[in-house]
């Protein structure tokens, strides 16, 4: 046994994480949270930095006065503490951002595996209303992650989740 954990390879464990094994809680279903959840969260993480350090790099650049593309030259920020420069500040902005939109990516991955694989355990199958109704319970607590989130904009999530977790469930295999 020792000898297979000397011979693994980082691209043995990789193709093993695309496998669903890579975690072993006891139960099919916090397995599948539980992969969900860090497949997410790096993905969201990644997305996050890249887009972060793009904007601190693309604000870095432009001087505060020059107008933006819509022509106004008070450019709304969507970062405060980011101002496009790389002090401690700015650095301490990114990471908390993107750790709390990695945590989102997660929970939202997370919430809807879960309830695919508990409506699938319950229905007895794997169709497109399982998707539907996961995808808007996913879609509201989105919503209700945000700020501002307010009765219109909590149903407007619900109904999108929906639609875009029954589209792809209805398009598998097709493409």
């Amino acid at each position: 046994m020792s000898s297979n954990l000397e011979t693994r390879s980082l691209l043995d464990d990789w193709r093993n994480f695309d496998k669903g094994c890579f975690f072993d809680l006891g139960h099919p279903l916090l397995n599948r949270i539980a992969e969900s959840f860090v497949k997410a969260a790096g993905i969201g993480a990644i997305q996050a930095a890249a887009r972060e350090s793009c904007f601190m790099a693309v604000e870095g650049t432009e001087s505060s006065n020059s107008p933006d593309i819509t022509g106004s030259k008070n450019k709304k920020n969507r970062f405060p503490d980011l101002r496009g420069e790389t002090n401690r500040k700015s650095l301490e902005a990114m990471v908390k951002s993107t750790g709390k939109e990695s945590l989102q990516w997660g929970l939202a991955a997370g919430l809807y595996s879960g309830l695919t694989y508990g409506l699938k355990e319950a229905r007895g199958a794997h169709d497109w209303k399982n998707s539907a109704v996961a995808g808007a319970i996913t879609g509201m607590a989105l919503a209700l992650t945000s700020e501002e989130a307010s009765h219109e904009q909590v149903v407007q999530c619900a109904i999108t989740g929906a639609a875009i977790s029954t589209a792809a469930n209805l398009l598998t295999g097709i493409f």
